[in-house]
């Protein structure tokens, strides 16, 4: 397909061709442990599941096409995705990262690779900071969530990714947030951006999933290696899921983007409401960044109430009846949830409150429903 296609064109055709065996349109999930061999080692591409699935490769391939990537690495969550990249590293080396990110990213960099001798410390990386103030000579990666989770700071990717390259750091973009129809981290100079495909990327809250992108053959060839190795690949089912979700990724974008702005823009002045975080906003520190580097700012949005208590999340977190209480984010239904208590309970408090994630914080994951009913369901629930 021509480099100059248009996202939508790619989000439809990538990586999709009709099945040679039928002609069907759309990719069959291939629903085999293992495939026929014309003699030891001579098969058609395919030997055994865990190492390829023709289902897997059509996905693969097509967000890799959608990150502008040459490779693409599917696992069977965002967290194993997450994983096999820190495998890239050995006992010794430090992962520089932000220090507003997803709790479970926390979690498996200080529970898991920490006291396998690969360390993390966590700073804030807002904005286009020095990073050769910041690093050490042990730091090996620089880890990058922007949009943050949960609140929305945004990171100079392109800046950051220039600082790492010159001393020789590889540079990963958690791009789960914005999806690659509103940023491509690779494109501004990133070595590998990975996502949990179960958000955007499969869009309808029924999948588990995640991927890796890059350009980089040699990392592409050990990150295959570790699919395969360690076996945290995704089933056929799931995989066909997500190319269904694709095919509409960038309808569903456009969509949670109008009704997210329109929200921040409500929140921002009502009386109960002490803070909205939604780069949308003119008022948000790095907004004219995030102008420059995202398409639109996405369907993510946070704010804290004038009563910062946790109480008084809760009584909200109680009342709404379209925004469903519930972990996970980007399906096409709107969800409401308490980071604090709920997505970034394996961070100990006085971290998040260093980091200024309050105990009142509320985050939401604005769908594709009519945004006057929206609207109408906070309105009743901040009463």
């Amino acid at each position: 397909m021509k480099a100059h296609t248009g996202f939508g064109t790619l989000a439809v055709h990538a990586g999709v061709t009709p099945d040679p065996a039928t002609g069907a349109v759309m990719t069959p999930i291939y629903q085999t442990s293992t495939y026929a061999q014309q003699a030891p080692g001579q098969h058609k591409g395919y030997e055994y599941a865990r190492t390829q699935n023709p289902t897997r490769t059509a996905l693969e391939a097509s967000v890799a096409a959608l990150e502008q990537g040459a490779h693409g690495i599917a696992f069977a969550s965002g967290m194993a995705a997450m994983d096999a990249v820190v495998r890239l590293l050995r006992p010794g080396d430090e992962v520089l990262a932000g220090n507003d990110l997803y709790g479970g990213s926390y979690r498996l960099l200080q529970r898991v690779y920490a006291p396998l001798g690969i360390k993390s410390r966590f700073v804030d990386l807002a904005g286009s900071p020095s990073l050769e103030a910041l690093v050490s000579p042990r730091t090996k990666m620089i880890w990058i969530e922007t949009p943050t989770n949960p609140l929305l700071r945004i990171s100079d990717i392109a800046a950051l990714c220039a600082q790492a390259r010159q001393l020789g750091i590889r540079t990963v973009v958690d791009n789960t947030f914005a999806s690659p129809y509103l940023q491509q981290p690779l494109e501004l100079g990133a070595d590998l951006v990975i996502h949990s495909a179960t958000k955007y990327l499969g869009g309808h809250s029924d999948v588990v999933l995640g991927v890796v992108v890059t350009r980089l053959p040699e990392v592409a060839e050990r990150l295959y290696f570790l699919q395969n190795a360690a076996g945290a690949v995704p089933g056929p089912h799931d995989c066909f899921l997500v190319l269904r979700g694709v095919k509409t990724l960038h309808l569903r974008m456009e969509r949670a983007c109008d009704n997210a702005e329109q929200i921040a823009q409500w929140l921002e002045v009502h009386p109960r409401v002490a803070r909205v975080y939604y780069p949308g906003l003119p008022t948000h520190p790095q907004h004219e960044l995030a102008a420059r580097q995202m398409r639109r700012f996405g369907g993510m949005l946070s704010f804290d109430l004038e009563d910062a208590s946790v109480a008084a999340a809760m009584k909200v977190l109680r009342h709404t009846q379209l925004f469903t209480l519930a972990e996970s984010l980007g399906g096409v239904e709107s969800l409401i949830g308490h980071p604090a208590t709920m997505t970034h309970a394996a961070i100990p408090r006085e971290e998040r409150l260093r980091s200024g994630l309050s105990d009142g914080l509320i985050r939401l994951s604005v769908g594709v429903e009519d945004v006057a009913d929206l609207i109408a369901d906070l309105e009743q629930a901040l009463k």
